[in-house]
């Protein structure tokens, strides 16, 4: 019996189908960066108390590398690192510095128009850009707005000050501002000018310092709704959120996961810093509550239809944060046995977890050794997007999108990092060789007192022994490698690096 063609027509253009987006040619990019997540805060890098599902299947499904680098210990030059492609040795913010007092939101110190960020060649290129989360390069409209900077749209922190707040009075929501009705229990001093703060034998008191509208949320909110208004369009969703940065908190339906379940103190707040009753569970809820609103962006792009076309990427800006206001990197592992904390140039304030997810280009399950940097994504994502735009010609950072595709390609001769904080360092990385120098800036009262170390990575993972003295050669090349990567800036000095040799 013959087939009625007629018939068969009717019923495929009669019955219902899924629906699904248009053609995309360019992968959509969502880059979700962690705030002060430490390199063993995830079950992918061996986290065993903080539950993390979603970023445990989004390793299974996708590439996880071992051995990359954020651009600077602290959060505002390591995302300028992130966004402009250049290492701290020759981008514009080395450090945290803030505009005006500590309370006046000003924002921090101001990217220059002249900087060109990631977001600008691909809105160029037809990509629709925002970003949700905390800025930290400048206060809305000074040049380091990121409206400015290739971003359509922002919503969140521009300055990562309020951002200590999870429980903020408005939001930044791109040239204006979002109130946030419900907030008021917690101050925009994140409660100093409270008296007392909390009373460990008063569990009551620790109530002071909640809102209704938990920032984090609102983001995720915000995220969700920029991917379904943008299935037609390929889109590059950065995704900067504040957590896990102190202060700790974290709404109830998430702390309840873990609230008695785990060896708990109360912290009472004091120095600047907000108290919980149970810092232990609401650092891990914290993590646990940011897997799943990871999950809530991954599903709003299956549900457009996009997920064959759509980059993921994980990472965080700095390592964890020294024990502090609660917070126990020893109890979590948090910086999986690297030395060092946040504002450190050892391995435990530096290498961060990466996962890189992208359905049937990226091998999945596979793990990268190659050493990567902040610098890297610029060239890497504009080569993945297929922009065929000259790039930038100073750029620092070398794209590793062959490695990502499951390619070999030349190790990296190099990876620098500077930081004007915390007296002034320096580090540079070739081959699993490391050297550390220290001590870098000097006052009147107390001239620098500069440190070199070196550390052999391979057989010293943990850099607990410095072998500079053993290897002269080594350490005579990286030294030389030092000098000619930093670049002087007026609005950071390091007199110990900028004056010529020789001279005082």
């Amino acid at each position: 019996m013959k087939p009625n063609l007629p018939l068969l027509l009717i019923l495929l253009f009669t019955l219902p189908h899924p629906a699904v987006a248009g053609p995309v040619a360019r992968p959509n990019i969502v880059f979700i960066l962690a705030d002060d997540l430490g390199y063993g805060d995830t079950g992918p890098y061996g986290q065993k108390i903080i539950r993390t599902p979603t970023l445990d299947k989004l390793a299974r499904e996708g590439m996880r590398f071992t051995q990359h680098y954020a651009g600077s210990p602290v959060c505002a030059p390591s995302r300028c690192v992130l966004l402009t492609g250049k290492h701290a040795g020759h981008a514009f913010v080395r450090d945290n510095h803030e505009i005006g007092t500590w309370y006046s939101f000003q924002g921090q110190m101001p990217l220059p128009a002249t900087e060109t960020t990631l977001a600008e060649p691909l809105r160029e290129a037809g990509y629709a850009t925002a970003a949700f989360g905390k800025w930290g390069l400048g206060g809305v409209g000074t040049p380091g707005d990121p409206l400015r900077h290739g971003f359509e749209h922002f919503f969140g922190f521009n300055d990562q000050r309020q951002a200590h707040n999870y429980y903020p009075h408005y939001l930044n929501d791109d040239a204006g501002q979002l109130p946030l009705p419900g907030n008021t229990n917690v101050s925009e001093k994140e409660g100093l000018s409270l008296p007392a703060g909390a009373d460990p034998a008063n569990p009551a008191s620790y109530t002071n310092f909640s809102g209704q509208q938990y920032a984090p949320d609102l983001c995720n909110e915000r995220a969700v709704q920029f991917i379904r208004d943008h299935r037609q369009q390929p889109f590059f969703l950065y995704y900067p959120t504040t957590v896990p940065h102190l202060a700790l908190q974290v709404p109830e339906d998430s702390l309840a996961e873990y609230r008695g379940k785990l060896d708990d103190h109360p912290y009472p707040g004091g120095n600047g810093y907000l108290p919980h009753q149970y810092p232990h569970a609401a650092y891990a809820a914290m993590i646990t509550r940011l897997d799943r609103d990871i999950g809530r962006l991954i599903q709003a792009v299956r549900d457009a239809g996009l997920e064959e076309n759509t980059i993921f990427i994980f990472t965080s800006d700095n390592g964890g944060v020294f024990p502090l206001a609660g917070i126990d990197p020893a109890y979590f592992n948090s910086n999986g046995g690297l030395r060092g904390y946040k504002q450190d140039m050892y391995e435990g304030g530096i290498r961060e977890p990466l996962i890189v997810s992208w359905k049937g280009h990226i091998p999945a399950g596979t793990t990268a050794t190659r050493v990567t940097g902040f610098e890297d994504w610029f060239p890497t994502l504009l080569e993945l997007a297929g922009s065929t735009n000259p790039q930038p010609k100073n750029l620092d950072g070398i794209s590793f999108a062959p490695t990502l595709l499951g390619q070999t390609q030349p190790e990296r001769p190099f990876l620098y990092r500077e930081f004007h904080g915390v007296g002034g360092q320096q580090a540079i990385r070739s081959g699993d060789w490391k050297l550390v120098r220290r001590n870098l800036l000097g006052t009147r009262a107390k001239p620098a007192a500069p440190t070199t170390e070196l550390y052999d990575l391979a057989n010293d993972p943990v850099e607990a022994k410095n072998v500079a003295a053993e290897n002269p050669a080594v350490l005579a090349r990286l030294e030389a490698l030092l000098r000619e990567q930093h670049q002087p800036s007026p609005e950071f000095p390091i007199p110990a690096l900028d004056q010529p040799p020789g001279r005082k």
